[in-house]
């Protein structure tokens, strides 16, 4: 099977993995590898096929090397786990994506856990009581209505009083603006992302939440700048990177 490059990672120094075949049955509401909009619904020919054509994705290892592997773009790495492991073992540098917060440590590398999946992204989140060591950040889903709920509070917990490092990654609505409470309709517009178009975030928006932890050395956003005025191309981003290398220095100790 031809492997297929993300193109949100193009020139970033990422390169993604994804070992299983089939949809991931987490199911989360607006996950764009479920619903039909990701860059793997493609044929050659840029026609629409069914994502199982294009599954699993890997890249063959010798195209890895100097490169990081994001294991799991799509998917979770805590889904046929030891697929996943034996399918990336080849993988000189990778890091692993869940939102099932089981066994981190299990994994030997770097470990990205989302916190809010699905149902959970405006009402709560997970709360690690024990960090592992090999924890390279935690990922929030954020919206300018679960700031009170969810974002502030899983600062406090993780990059506060933790110093994990906490990513921001902003919430986009492809099928109805329906789903954005009306106060905060001004700070979502319909535009288009890496490949599809969506009600996202203003770059407005963004300087709103963001300037809540402009002095909070442990939070960044997916994406250097994101809305209108920026971009979600992970390039000119470098957070896994950064946090990457930063994680295994810690496991070198």
């Amino acid at each position: 099977m031809t492997y297929k490059e993300n193109p949100k990672m193009k020139e970033s120094g990422l390169i993604a993995a994804i070992p299983q075949n089939g949809r991931c049955p987490n199911n989360c509401p607006d996950c764009f590898f479920q619903g039909g909009r990701s860059y793997l619904n493609k044929d050659k020919d840029g026609n629409f096929v069914e994502i199982e054509t294009n599954l699993p994705n890997m890249p063959f290892a010798i195209d890895t090397i100097g490169r990081v592997v994001r294991v799991n773009d799509g998917n979770d790495s805590n889904v046929d786990r030891n697929l996943v492991l034996e399918s990336t073992k080849d993988y000189q540098m990778k890091f692993f994506n869940t939102s099932i917060p089981y066994d981190l440590e299990g994994f030997k590398d770097p470990v990205v856990l989302t916190i809010n999946p699905g149902i959970m992204t405006d009402k709560i989140f997970y709360r690690l009581v024990d960090i592992p060591k090999n924890l390279m950040f935690i990922r929030v889903r954020t919206n300018c209505w679960n700031m009170n709920e969810v974002v502030r509070p899983a600062v406090q917990y993780y990059a506060v009083e933790r110093k994990i490092p906490v990513i921001l990654t902003f919430m986009a609505y492809y099928d109805t603006a329906d789903k954005i409470p009306e106060e905060w309709k001004k700070f979502y517009v319909l535009r288009k992302r890496t490949l599809n178009v969506y009600y996202a975030i203003t770059t407005a928006g963004w300087d709103l939440i963001m300037s809540y932890f402009i002095y909070e050395p442990f939070v960044y956003s997916c994406g250097k700048i994101e809305g209108e005025k920026g971009t979600t191309a992970c390039a000119r981003c470098g957070n896994c990177i950064r946090e990457y290398f930063v994680t295994m220095e810690r496991l070198r100790q």
